[in-house]
Formats: C-alpha cells, sequence, structure tokens
C-alpha cells in the first residue's frame, strides 16, 4: 500500500516536471522564434523618440521591450556657417547637419511624422535605409512647405542605417545636408561604453572655391563631377575642433557612430594614434578587430569602438588625406588624464644625425660660438621654402592661408608679428592649447620640429618675409637663446 503511494506520487512529481520542462521549451522557442522574426514581436505601450544633435546620441533602448515610438522631425533650410567666413543654406533635417540621431530597437512600431517648415522653399521627404517598404518611407513622407506627413514602419532589422532626403534631384537634396543616422539596437541592446559619439562626414559643391568668403550657392556642375570644395564632419570645417571636439577620459571605452551621407565621396575612417578594438563593419552584424582604417561607402555606416590608454588629441579624419588638411575632414577627440609610458613613453633622446658626413668635418664648418655659419638671406629663403614644404605645408597651405577652425593662418599673422621670439619657441617646443590669430580662436595642436637651429632660423626667415608678414629676418643666435 505505502509503495502503491510513492509509486503515484512519484508519476504526478514526474508529470509536474515534465509539464514545467514542455512549458519552458515552448516560451524558449517562441522567444527565439520572435527574435528571428520581429515582426511577431508583441509592442508594449508608447513613448515619444528622444531626439539628440550631432554629435551627441539618445540613451540606450536595447533593453527595453518593443514599444510604439512617436518619431518628430522637421524639414529646415536655414543659412548657417560652412567655414571661416563661408556660408551656406542648408537644406536640414530638425535643423542641423547631419539630422537628429533616431534611436530604436528591434520590433518598435515607429509613429513617423514629418514636418516641412512653412519657411521651406521646397517640398522634401524622407528614405530610411531601415524601413522595409516602398522608397524607405520616401513615397509616404513626401510633404509640401507647412504641411505634415505622418507614417509608421517596424523596425526589422538591427543595425546602423543612413536616412536622408529623396526629392529629386535626390543628389541635390543630399547635397545641401540632409542626411542622418538611425540606430535599430538588436534585442538586449549593445554592449556598454562609457563613451557615444555621432559623426557624419559629407562633401559640399560650392559656387565659389574652398575657402571664398560669402554666402555660397551649390554647384551642379561640380557636384556631377565630383569636385567637392569641402569634406567635412558634421556639417562644417571645424564641425569637430576646439569647442567642438569631443572628450574622453583615459581608460575609457569610445564609441563613434559614423555614417556618410555622400552624396559621392567613399570615407576612408581613421582615428590617429589609434586602433579600433572593433568595428561593426557597414554598421551590420559582422565584427572586425584592430583595425587601422575602415571603409564607408556614401550611404553607409560604420560603428567603432576603442579604448583610450594615454591622454593627448586624437585626431578623426578621412584618410583620403588632402580631404582632411586641405578640405576639412578633420576633428578632434581630446582624451584626459595620466600618461602611460609603458603604451606610449614618448620622445627619449635626440640626435645629431648626418649621414655621410665625419664629426671632425661638421666641427670645422661650425664657427666658435657652435654654430654653422650662417647663410645668406638669399640661401635662408631658399632653404626656408623646403623645410617649410617639407614640415609645415600640409596644415598651413602653400600660402599660408591655414585651415579654418583647425590651423591658423600664417599669412598676415598678428601672432607671429608681435613677437618673434615667441614664434622661434614654438617651432622649437611646440604648443598646445587656445591661442588667437586675426581675431580668430584655434586650439589644435602644434608638435615641436625636429630641425636644426640653422633650419628653424631659415623656415621662420622664410614666413616671415612672405604672405604680408614684417619681414624680419630670424638668426642661428636668436634661435640659440631661446630655451
Amino acid at each position: 500500500m505505502k509503495n502503491s503511494k510513492k509509486t503515484k506520487k512519484g508519476l504526478i512529481v514526474g508529470f509536474f516536471f515534465a509539464a514545467l520542462f514542455a512549458g519552458l521549451f515552448s516560451s524558449c522557442e517562441k522567444a527565439v522564434a520572435a527574435k528571428e522574426d520581429p515582426e511577431s514581436m508583441k509592442v508594449y505601450g508608447e513613448s515619444e523618440a528622444e531626439m539628440t544633435a550631432p554629435p551627441f546620441v539618445p540613451r540606450p533602448v536595447g533593453k527595453r521591450a518593443a514599444t510604439k515610438l512617436i518619431v518628430n522631425m522637421e524639414v529646415i533650410e536655414k543659412e548657417m556657417e560652412m567655414s571661416d567666413g563661408v556660408t551656406y543654406v542648408y537644406w536640414t533635417f530638425d535643423g542641423t547637419v547631419p539630422g537628429s540621431f533616431i534611436r530604436t530597437r528591434v520590433g518598435d512600431e515607429i509613429e513617423f511624422h514629418f514636418k516641412n517648415h512653412p519657411d521651406s522653399k521646397l517640398p522634401h521627404n524622407i528614405d530610411l535605409h531601415a524601413v522595409t517598404g516602398p522608397g524607405g518611407g520616401a513615397e509616404s513622407s513626401f510633404v509640401a512647405p507647412g504641411h505634415e506627413s505622418v507614417f509608421t514602419f517596424k523596425t526589422m532589422n538591427p543595425g546602423l542605417y543612413v536616412y536622408h532626403c529623396a526629392t529629386a534631384p535626390v543628389g541635390m537634396h543630399i547635397a545641401n545636408g540632409m542626411y542622418g543616422l538611425i540606430l535599430v539596437e538588436p534585442e538586449g541592446g549593445l554592449p556598454p561604453v562609457d563613451k557615444e559619439y555621432y559623426v557624419m562626414q559629407g562633401d559640399f559643391y560650392t559656387e565659389g572655391e574652398n575657402g571664398e568668403r560669402g554666402l555660397q550657392a551649390f554647384s551642379m556642375e561640380k557636384a556631377v563631377n565630383e569636385d567637392a570644395d569641402y569634406v567635412v564632419f558634421n556639417g562644417k570645417v571645424g564641425g569637430l575642433t576646439g569647442d567642438n571636439a569631443l572628450t574622453a577620459k583615459v581608460g575609457e571605452t569610445v564609441r563613434l557612430y559614423v555614417g556618410n551621407g555622400g552624396p559621392n565621396l567613399v570615407s576612408s575612417f581613421h582615428v590617429i594614434g589609434e586602433i579600433f578594438d572593433k568595428v561593426y563593419v557597414e554598421g551590420g552584424a559582422m565584427i572586425n578587430e584592430n583595425v587601422q582604417t575602415t571603409l564607408i561607402p556614401a550611404g553607409g555606416a560604420a560603428i567603432v569602438e576603442f579604448k583610450v590608454e594615454v591622454p593627448g588629441n586624437l585626431v578623426l579624419v578621412d584618410h583620403s588625406i588632402f580631404r582632411a588638411f586641405n578640405k576639412g575632414a578633420l576633428g578632434i577627440l581630446k582624451v584626459e588624464g595620466e600618461e602611460n609610458p609603458k603604451v606610449f613613453g614618448g620622445k627619449i633622446e635626440e640626435k645629431v644625425y648626418n649621414p655621410g658626413t665625419s664629426v671632425s668635418g661638421v666641427t670645422e664648418e661650425a664657427t666658435e660660438g657652435g654654430l654653422s655659419a650662417e647663410m645668406s638671406m638669399a640661401e635662408k629663403m631658399e632653404r626656408g621654402k623646403q623645410v617649410y614644404t617639407q614640415n609645415c605645408l600640409a596644415c598651413h597651405q602653400a600660402t599660408g592661408a591655414g585651415i579654418p577652425n583647425a590651423f591658423p593662418p600664417l599669412a598676415s599673422s598678428d601672432y607671429l608679428n608681435k613677437d618673434v621670439h615667441r614664434a622661434i619657441e614654438v617651432v622649437k617646443f611646440g604648443l598646445t592649447g587656445e591661442i588667437q590669430v586675426n581675431g580668430n580662436v584655434y586650439n589644435s595642436a602644434m608638435p615641436k620640429q625636429n630641425i636644426s637651429d640653422e633650419d628653424v632660423a631659415a623656415v621662420l626667415t622664410y614666413v616671415y618675409n612672405n604672405w604680408g608678414n614684417n619681414k624680419s629676418e630670424v638668426t642661428q643666435e636668436m634661435v640659440k637663446k631661446v630655451k
């Protein structure tokens, strides 16, 4: 009798665990199916999307349940600064270039309210590469000035996607700044990091040449020929330098959401002084590791992550390098914190290197004061031009004009002309921090130039005797005295 009761009790317990296991297995199957089929994901509640202007991004949303997300976006046509003294009438999403960052998660039901400001001159629409549907939403969002269009879509695929205007002529609307990024996080979200930033490259085509002052009009001819006057991050020259520089601290992990609005040029995105620990290739699920430079097509995106181990200014560039130093595709990530000599020790020694010349020969050429014989003015100018071309031209340009908002001009420079000894000091020892030149503030880094006193004297003499400067002659003795 007792054995019968035990058997019955055992059967009941067995059936209970079998049912529990079956239920768990069934719920797991449903969860897997939901992940594979976002269309069937249940939507919970309703909320308004947090929208941020570049370079900032909204808070992560991937860990919440799928929801009905209300997105509000407005087209605004307005005149803004392209470069120092140069303005342009941008066509924008939410008044910035790129437009607001949109952050969603897979399975969200998006209700998109697309508005065109009454002051706009033209109709516009939006094509979101994250949308599965006709025109990426372009057909449903086409709207005249002073009107609003509302359409819906489901976020089916996780990834980082470009959005842009697709009103004809499409290239012209994109070239005038109508692009941005939408992130669809995977279920559960992306791994946490310390800092996240929004960077987007674009190429611009103006009637005037690069740096030509005043309000510049769009040039269709240059756009068709892919002859960009400006290639920039976040809509303007200096969009990520000076007060607009990104920031981080030593030891932090940084994630950059990088897009390329185009309309024409492919980006070779690189951060000077860092290696990408991870690259989400083309903004998708495939992750590459230990990458130096990543290719981002026009109309494409990538997510890059890296940990910053040492302090200093890391330089963001399009490594099609003349675009960086001559057309504006340059930004700064300013890293603060303690030095880490195990990772980067910096210079530990400097020696004279003179191949093919004996030490005794060098001594014979030197004067009693330990200096080489002073060159004539003509010799200085010739030598100074060579040194300038090799060491200075990339940042300060062949005409001494500099790069607006990045590197100060040497032409007609009040900073140089006021104090020759200070100029010598900058070339010999470098300069970091904010300075004012010709009424404009610059905050970039000038590294120490590892050249001889003779070459310092020559290059400064060349600079002072060109481009409207005060025609000072710098001697080796003057250079030697600056310590």
